[in-house]
């Protein structure tokens, strides 16, 4: 987004929920830094300057609001930046690539040196990668303290810093308040069950939340997952923390995510994973005007507004489940996922009954050998095309995470015995995030467009570009093909 002072100050004067997370409003003579949405009094236009991102307003020495609390909007989607380079990164240290390693580490992980990756974030979203590491702990931990229960130590580390004494200076530093200062009394808290850990994620309304929780209760591993009315469960690990989340609408324009308060160390990542399971970031208006006038998709997107690209927590448990669609019927991908789970995952105890395994490992699958998996109730080819999955992510030759290079990752992908387009395209869609894949040899998305040949799906889509997964979801819903058995539904 190119960000122009006075559409922004328009925005901001009818709080349009459209904006939110794309700018942020500085208020001179405050100090005060809000998201467009704030409900607090309207400053005037010539006190007002306007920042892409939070850690460029923290830098000129603004502070973020306690009323409308900056750290909940929602982020940027990827094809928003110019540059791949700075939203790969961007993408990676939001997941907290900075506070588990080095920007050297991040700079090989992206094949670049660290000077290049610096300058390129630096000249891109305007602040170098350890400024916008910082400013995204700092709010994390302003999160925490606002919304959690977590000891002012606990808060600091899982908010990515190496020390307490360290949390303490930068947050004095830079907010001019001491971290205990900004704890809330444990009744407003909204996260003040003991049982668990509770926030709300934020999103840019409309938000089909009921189709979106049927697609993945559709796809839904036994065990691993489940519905419960409105709500979204699933176990899920984290390295070595293993838990559970909850989620569930709380008004028009958030969530309530519940966690386990086993996740705690690691709730950065696992907020970061929610907001990608759910595609929080999206752009819903700016997506559903370019289909608006399109023959095909206008009349489609006008009785579905707000769909949005069900993401994934894992890659590998993605990828998984893409191969077992192969083929088959969403039903019988889903009880092969089911079997996967009993024999290879770990078991799991939750206060939520129908939640009692955790999705297998790569390094399950790829120690239980061929003969194990086909023992599932596969084709000797199928189960030899897992367990060259799982070995290509034990070994390093494959890592599939949001804002991976997707020509890179498709082509790797592609390059392993079993896996073609269609698989390929439909992991980079839901594990990488790309909003322009497009499996365009699926039957169903053919059956849709009335074609019959894969070239013909793939030219018919090159005016949807780059919002061509969203189009594949339009199209799939289309044909209401969630309970439809026919070979070529979607995974």
């Amino acid at each position: 987004m190119v960000l122009d002072d006075d559409h922004c100050y328009q925005a901001l004067l009818s709080r349009d929920r459209r904006f939110d997370g794309l700018f942020f409003t500085a208020v001179t003579t405050t100090g005060i830094y809000c998201r467009p949405v704030c409900p607090a009094r309207m400053p005037r236009r010539e006190r007002c300057r306007f920042f892409a991102h939070a850690a460029l307003a923290e830098r000129e020495g603004f502070r973020p609001c306690l009323r409308c609390r900056p750290e909940l909007a929602p982020g940027h989607t990827p094809i928003e930046s110019g540059n791949r380079l700075a939203s790969q990164a961007a993408t990676r240290i939001a997941a907290g690539a900075l506070s588990e390693g080095s920007i050297e580490d991040l700079a090989a992980e992206l094949g670049v040196s660290a000077r290049h990756l610096r300058r390129t974030v630096e000249q891109e979203i305007g602040v170098p990668p350890v400024a916008l590491a910082q400013t995204q702990r700092l709010l994390l931990a302003k999160r925490l303290l606002a919304e959690s229960t977590m000891s002012l130590t606990d808060v600091a580390f899982a908010s990515g810093f190496a020390s307490v004494r360290r949390f303490n200076a930068l947050f004095k530093e830079r907010y001019g308040l001491t971290p205990g200062s900004l704890r809330r009394p444990t009744g407003m808290m909204a996260g003040a069950n003991a049982d668990c850990l509770s926030f709300t994620l934020a999103y840019r309304p409309p938000l089909d939340w009921r189709r979106l929780v049927d697609f993945l209760g559709m796809r839904g591993i036994p065990g691993v997952e489940s519905l419960d009315g409105q709500a979204y469960r699933r176990t899920i690990r984290i390295g070595r923390h293993k838990g559970w989340l909850r989620a569930a609408p709380r008004d028009s324009a958030s969530l309530r995510l519940d966690l386990a308060p086993s996740l705690a160390p690691v709730v950065m990542q696992v907020l970061n994973a929610a907001r990608a399971l759910f595609d929080l970031d999206a752009r819903p208006a700016l997506i559903e005007e370019q289909f608006a006038a399109d023959p095909i998709l206008g009349p489609i997107v006008a009785e579905q507004s707000g769909l949005r690209v069900p993401g994934a927590v894992d890659g590998f448990e993605l990828g998984l489940r893409a191969i077992l669609g192969q083929q088959v019927s969403v039903k019988g991908a889903t009880t092969l996922a089911g079997r996967f789970a009993t024999t290879f995952g770990e078991t799991l105890d939750t206060p939520i009954p129908e939640l009692t395994r955790l999705a297998p490992t790569a390094e399950s699958i790829a120690n239980a050998g061929v003969d194990a998996i086909a023992a599932i109730g596969l084709p000797r080819k199928r189960a030899e095309t897992i367990a060259g999955f799982a070995q290509a992510f034990v070994d390093g030759r494959l890592k599939l995470r949001p804002g991976m290079d997707p020509a890179a990752a498709i082509s790797s992908l592609e390059a392993l015995p079993g896996i073609g387009p269609w698989t390929a395209h439909y992991i980079a869609m839901r594990v990488l995030r790309w909003p322009d894949a497009f499996p365009h040899s699926d039957l169903a998305l053919m059956k849709a467009l009335h074609v019959t040949r894969p070239a013909e799906a793939l030219a018919m889509a090159e005016a949807w570009r780059p919002w061509r997964a969203y189009a594949t979801l339009h199209l799939w819903h289309s044909l209401a093909l969630n309970s439809a058995p026919a070979t070529g539904v979607p995974a």
